[in-house]
Parts: C-alpha cells; sequence; structure tokens
C-alpha cells in the first residue's frame, strides 16, 4: 500500500552583513515518476519574491529566485503532498542482461554520463580492485546490492563529519561520513564494477511503521540508483529497501547536479545556513492539513 507524504523544507541562510543582490536555485520540488505523484508543492523564498521554475538537463524541477534589493538574510519554504508506492522490485534474473551486454551497451548514450567518474566520485585503483574482488561470480545486481553493503560496513554514519565539498575518497579514508557521502562512495565503486550509476537526493521518512500525523524532523536524504537493464535504488546508508517512504526530488552524477540550494550574491564571504525538514505521513483518505 502507498503512502501519502507532507514535506515541510524550511532554509534560513544569514549573512554577516548586508547583501546587495542574490540570484539562487532551488532543487526542493519532488517528481511525478511511476512509483511518485505530487499533488502539491510550492517554494517561496519571502514576501513578494516571485519564483520562477525550470527543468534542468537532469530533468530536476528547479525554482529560481532573484533577490535585487539589500537583505541581510533568505527564508526558503518549499511544501509539498506527494504519494507514493512500493518499489515493484528487480525482475527476474532472466529478464536481466549480464555483464557481457551491459558492458556492450552502458559505454553509449546518456548511460555513459553516469558511467564515468566525476571529482566528488573518484576512488583511487586499490579501493576499486578490492571491491571488485568482492563481486566475482556475482551477477549484475548481486554485485550492486554486495558494493552498496561494503560501503555501508566500512564508513559510519556521523552527522558533521564531512561536508558538501567531501569526495568519495576522503569519505573511504576517513571511514566516517552521511547520506551525501555514502550515496557517492557507492556510485564511485558501482561506475568501476561497470555499472551506470547516479546520485539521487530526496526525503525520507525514517519510521517504517509510522502511523498517518507521525512527523519525522531531520535533514535532505540521499541514495543512488544504478542501471542493469533498467534503473534500480539502493539505499547504502540505511541498508532499507527503497521504497514508499523515499522521495525523490533530483537526479544527477554527483551532489553538484542536485544541491538543495545554490546561488550568487554580492555582500560578505560569512554566511550560516540553518535547515529543516519535517516529513509526515498522512491518511489516504483526504488531503492533509496544511
Amino acid at each position: 500500500m502507498g503512502w501519502r507524504l507532507r514535506i515541510e523544507h524550511t532554509t534560513r541562510v544569514t549573512y554577516s552583513g548586508p547583501v546587495l543582490t542574490s540570484f539562487n536555485e532551488a532543487r526542493m520540488t519532488p517528481l511525478t515518476l511511476p512509483t511518485q505523484t505530487t499533488m502539491d508543492a510550492r517554494v517561496t523564498a519571502g514576501p513578494g519574491a516571485p519564483v520562477w521554475t525550470y527543468n534542468d538537463y537532469w530533468g530536476s524541477y528547479v525554482s529560481v529566485f532573484d533577490l535585487p534589493e539589500a537583505h541581510d538574510g533568505l527564508l526558503i519554504q518549499a511544501t509539498a503532498m506527494v504519494e507514493t508506492e512500493p518499489f515493484p522490485g528487480v525482475p527476474a534474473a532472466q529478464d536481466r542482461p549480464g555483464w557481457a551486454e551491459l558492458r556492450a551497451r552502458a559505454p553509449h548514450g546518456r548511460l555513459l554520463e553516469f558511467l564515468l567518474p566525476t571529482p566528488l566520485t573518484t576512488v583511487t585503483g586499490q579501493i576499486q580492485d578490492a571491491a571488485m574482488s568482492d563481486i566475482n561470480g556475482l551477477d549484475p545486481d548481486e554485485a550492486a546490492a554486495a558494493i552498496s553493503g561494503r560501503v555501508r560496513e566500512h564508513v559510519t554514519y556521523m552527522p558533521g563529519a564531512t561536508g558538501v565539498r567531501t569526495n568519495a575518497q576522503e569519505a573511504w579514508d576517513k571511514g566516517q561520513g552521511v547520506c551525501q557521502d555514502m550515496a557517492q562512495l557507492t556510485v564511485a565503486l558501482l561506475r568501476a564494477a561497470g555499472l551506470p550509476a547516479r546520485y539521487v537526493s530526496g526525503y525520507l521518512h525514517p519510521d517504517v511503521h509510522a502511523e498517518p500525523g507521525r512527523t519525522a524532523v531531520g535533514q535532505s536524504h540521499a541514495w543512488v540508483e544504478y542501471w542493469a537493464g533498467s534503473w534500480i535504488p539502493l539505499d547504502p546508508t540505511s541498508g532499507a529497501e527503497v521504497g514508499e517512504r523515499h522521495v525523490v526530488v533530483a537526479r544527477g552524477r554527483d551532489y553538484t547536479d542536485v544541491p538543495p540550494l545554490k546561488g550568487l550574491y554580492h555582500g560578505p564571504p560569512e554566511s550560516d545556513m540553518e535547515v529543516t525538514v519535517e516529513v509526515t505521513r498522512l491518511a489516504l483518505s483526504g488531503p492533509g492539513p496544511w
């Protein structure tokens, strides 16, 4: 059975002095996909600030706003209501391509973009070789699951241990990180194995048994999808099956393609950002309170 989720994503940016002007992009609106339907969504950036929207190269829904007058902070509020469905599962093995077919098909078209390493998804040959030795004899789907499990075993989830510029190699060396690091490291090893892989940003209700009305307070979440005849999701941070508790917002090669907020401004270099995400399971009988 599917879930209905209300998401409230609040971002407060405080500058150390007046900012004369700023241009900003927010990727906080969930996509509509076969496994999820965005029923309502809005992004606001303060009183009177117009917000434009477009879909970027990767298919993400982007909210754009320009503040041409002096200001010392930003308040961005994104709300959405989404109905999700369970992931239907990995197709039967006989319907999946083997390694030889994958290696012949993957380096062509758009899949190639998800097969090449990026600065945030590059690790040493030694790490790649060790990971590959673990998947000898496994089919592509088994190998992907093993890689995700290896990352989860090696990297301990530790909020604050890394930053948005931390790359996969640094997360591996440190052995600590957040969901962003674990997703980028998994993407790096999946690509090294020959599986096209993409970084997914979104939201997660952490309580698998959440009753309607149950709100979870946290942050944005990140996981991965790999291609082996079709796109299959994996959550290396939790190890849980990606399903009705997950809400997809954006997909890309790594975090730099899908940041929740980025922009340019004319003003002092120091700023502080406070982010709050609330995800509430709603009853399916009605739209729920806003």
